[in-house]
């Protein structure tokens, strides 16, 4: 089957320019509703990935997203939101975006047809056979991604992805390929809008998955979050409260004493 980029299709809507403000916003949240649908039918793709994820952090390893542009930034996004939210250390879950940190706030010209950076952006942090490396590429033909999941490949390092068009080449390069096919963009070729928007979706079931898999959460609380500023300091001695019943002043001072939710509520169940 000849591979078609349903991403660059022209958009079903014509004339965007004469539509009103009330029409234009109707019809990109109609269009973005479509999203979670088509991510529903890639789940059996994510489970195998996040079951791979899995198994290699339990033996040490970590996940690495590379990608250019808005898949760049969107895997740097959900790497940086792991170790607030999980009480994970910062290199467990790492994004790589073409052209380095600079691209995270400009296009950097020419750095998503590198076929050689991403290898050398990977070596930078260590890259072995117990680690995992997702590429994000909502085309599905970025070089800087696809050279990167190839060269991995090479070096038996676990390789998945996350597309948006079927049977494209990162897909075929991924051992563990996510295809979300969401149809043609409301601006024509805009993939930051669905594409992206589906990505992100991705991104947070495949983290979020996992950290609960590895053990980072606990009911439906994340008991190992970094107290990072007085509003997550302030739900952490609400959760103690709720899992132990002291007051909110024993709550505060076990949280300050121990450093995290879970410390504090297992040094309480241990020690009552």
């Amino acid at each position: 089957m000849a591979f078609i980029k349903t991403t660059e299709q022209s958009s079903k809507y014509e004339s965007l320019e004469k539509m009103s403000v009330t029409e234009l916003l109707t019809n990109i949240n109609q269009e973005d509703q479509t999203v979670p649908l088509a991510v529903a039918k890639a789940l059996p793709q994510i489970e195998k990935l996040v079951d791979e994820i899995v198994s290699k952090m339990k033996s040490g390893g970590r996940l690495f997203y590379i990608g250019a542009g808005t898949s760049g930034r969107l895997g740097i996004v959900d790497a940086s939101e792991c170790p607030p939210t999980f009480g994970v250390p910062f290199d467990i879950v790492n994004g790589i975006i073409a052209g380095g940190d600079q691209a995270i706030r400009r296009a950097v010209e020419n750095a998503e047809d590198s076929l050689t950076q991403a290898w050398i952006d990977l070596q930078e942090h260590q890259i072995n056979s117990n680690d995992v490396v997702v590429g994000i590429a909502a085309s599905g033909t970025t070089p800087y991604v696809i050279a990167g999941l190839q060269k991995c490949n090479e070096n038996h390092i676990v390789t998945g992805c996350i597309t948006c068009n079927v049977g494209s080449p990162l897909a075929q390069t991924a051992n563990f390929p996510i295809e979300v096919v969401v149809g043609p963009e409301f601006v024509t070729g805009s993939s930051r809008m669905k594409a992206g928007t589906a990505q992100k979706l991705v991104l947070n079931m495949i983290s979020t998955a996992t950290m609960i898999q590895l053990g980072k959460v606990k009911g439906n609380k994340m008991v190992d979050m970094q107290l990072s500023n007085d509003k997550l300091v302030d739900r952490g001695i609400k959760m103690i409260i709720g899992e132990i019943g002291v007051s909110y002043e024993e709550a505060s001072i076990l949280l300050q004493t121990h450093g995290s939710v879970r410390k504090a509520v297992d040094y309480f169940q241990n020690n009552k």
